[in-house]
């Protein structure tokens, strides 16, 4: 049996019941849990299982409960299977007929969303954004016309850099910025992705962070005079027609494809010195 334990900060006596009756613990760091087993009084063995050697570790794991042995999977901080690899553990033990439950604990993607006063149904969890400011922007793009509050993992290196090309394709959105959840140096900063890029571009954050971002807001359909408008000022300001269009897209819930269409079409009058449709 395979059960994946939350956030080792916050244990519940569940949880230590389940640890104490485990043949044997996968963890991110061996280190962080037999510490925590230490402070438990408890012995059972220990495996490392993470992102890096989660196929080879995978199948020692598999090993273990083909043969009816309890394994539990725990996480240093959250709750596991949330931007970590043991989805695949449970869908083959799903797949093998091995029976798997979760004692799940605090989340930093839940807590966040909880603490930044932004709308919580719907919401989406989208993981880390990409390292590349392109990769990001392309991200973005894809998240623009998503009628939800969505929920990012962040560098507290990148958190400038990636808050500015959010605001640069999602528009100013209000947000939030939620840092070393549950511990003692707690800290939520809400604000537009415009204030908070330049908050951060100032005073880098530290520890580890979570961004809430508000869903698009309710627009009135645009007309095509409003659209191409909005476009003609975008463009002014520097941004590429990709951006411009996917910017204009989010704030009036226009498709995005009809909107860059219209964006090619200004530029290339503008282009002729002829006045826009």
């Amino acid at each position: 049996m395979a059960t994946p334990i939350g956030n080792m900060g916050d244990i519940t006596l569940r949880a230590i019941e389940t640890l104490r009756h485990a043949d044997l613990i996968a963890c991110e760091d061996t280190r962080v849990t037999g510490k925590l087993l230490a402070r438990l009084g408890l012995a059972v063995p220990l495996v490392a299982y993470h992102e890096h050697n989660a196929d080879r570790a995978g199948q020692t794991l598999l090993a273990q409960l083909r043969e009816g042995r309890v394994v539990a999977l725990v996480s240093d901080a959250g709750t596991p299977l949330i931007s970590d690899p043991g989805w695949r553990l449970v869908r083959t033990c799903r797949d093998e007929g091995i029976a798997v439950t979760a004692l799940p604990g605090p989340s930093a993607a839940l807590t966040a969303l909880q603490l930044s006063g932004l709308p919580a149904q719907p919401f989406l969890f989208a993981g880390f954004l990409p390292r590349t400011a392109a990769a990001r922007r392309a991200a973005a793009h894809d998240l623009a016309l998503v009628p939800a509050t969505l929920i990012f993992f962040e560098s507290p290196n990148r958190l400038g850099a990636s808050l500015a090309d959010l605001a640069a394709i999602l528009g100013d959105r209000p947000a939030a910025i939620a840092r070393e959840l549950t511990k003692l140096h707690e800290e939520i900063s809400p604000g537009t992705l415009t204030e908070l890029a330049e908050r951060y571009r100032q005073a880098p954050a530290r520890g580890e962070v979570v961004l809430v971002v508000g869903p698009p807001a309710a627009q009135a359909p645009a007309g095509d005079a409003d659209i191409d408008g909005r476009l003609a000022e975008a463009l002014a300001g520097g941004a590429s027609l990709k951006d411009s269009a996917a910017l204009v897209a989010a704030e009036t819930g226009r498709q995005r494809r009809e909107v860059y269409a219209r964006a090619l079409r200004l530029a290339k009058r503008a282009a002729k010195g002829g006045p826009a449709e």
